[in-house]
């Protein structure tokens, strides 16, 4: 009795330990499947899932990337032997314009280097470099100040423009003439508290491709007394140098 009480026993330890045993290949197959089945069809870590499986913990969101900005803020990088730029226009007569060549803030109110009216950076139009910085009042102030710095650009030389609060009321024939010599189409009717921004160049041929304007008008001003500020961003094409 006790021999077969024995073996019983032995046999009895023994289908348990088979079963454990096969438990848990089972387990570990049904792993595999899940862990192969996670990256196939749900493109995710098999690890991270399985531990979100079993943890009840909650996968994070993958966070969307951020569209990378290039020079200016722009969304596309310019071709070789170009300019990146974005004017702003003043809006209003609260916050003031903005011009940003090269990812270098040329002018804006942090600076503090902005003025009613006109605000004018000259560039080279052969390797960049900014060569002048000034505002002008065209409401106040002197308009043979304005054409004392256009008179005597140099060929090539690019012309970025700004308008703040009001940019037309003390503009006379001259001065509109000058700046449409740099391409401007706009400046012939430009008046008070218009919103305006232009690149031209001295010695351009053509109309400058660069130039945004809205009206000051009562029924679709965005403002009291004055319109929407306008934006415009690109890049400008250098010069090759002039034959001497």
């Amino acid at each position: 009795m006790t021999e077969f009480y024995l073996l019983t026993r032995f046999c009895h330890l023994s289908a348990m330990r088979f079963a454990v045993a096969l438990r848990a290949i089972v387990l570990a197959l049904l792993l595999g499947f899940t862990w192969l089945l996670a990256n196939s069809m749900l493109g995710r870590d098999g690890n991270s899932f399985m531990r979100m499986l079993f943890s009840g913990e909650q996968e994070e969101p993958t966070p969307e990337p951020r569209p990378r900005k290039y020079k200016c803020g722009l969304s596309a990088p310019c071709p070789p032997k170009h300019l990146a730029f974005r004017l702003v226009s003043g809006a209003a007569n609260v916050i003031g314009p903005k011009i940003c060549l090269e990812d270098k803030i040329l002018v804006s109110s942090a600076k503090n280097n902005v003025g009613r009216g006109l605000n004018i950076a000259l560039v080279n139009g052969v390797n960049g470099d900014v060569l002048e910085i000034k505002t002008f009042d065209m409401w106040a102030g002197d308009v043979s100040e304005l054409l004392k710095f256009l008179r005597p650009l140099h060929e090539g030389t690019l012309v970025f423009v700004a308008s703040f609060d009001d940019p037309g009321t003390k503009l006379n024939d001259e001065a509109r003439k000058l700046f449409m010599e740099l391409g401007s189409t706009a400046a012939k009717e430009l008046s008070s508290r218009d919103s305006w921004v232009f690149i031209g160049a001295k010695g351009i041929e053509n109309k400058s491709p660069f130039e945004q304007r809205v009206k000051n008008s009562k029924s679709s001003n965005k403002y009291e007394g004055w319109p929407e500020s306008l934006e415009m961003d690109g890049c400008i094409p250098l010069r090759a140098p002039l034959e001497t």
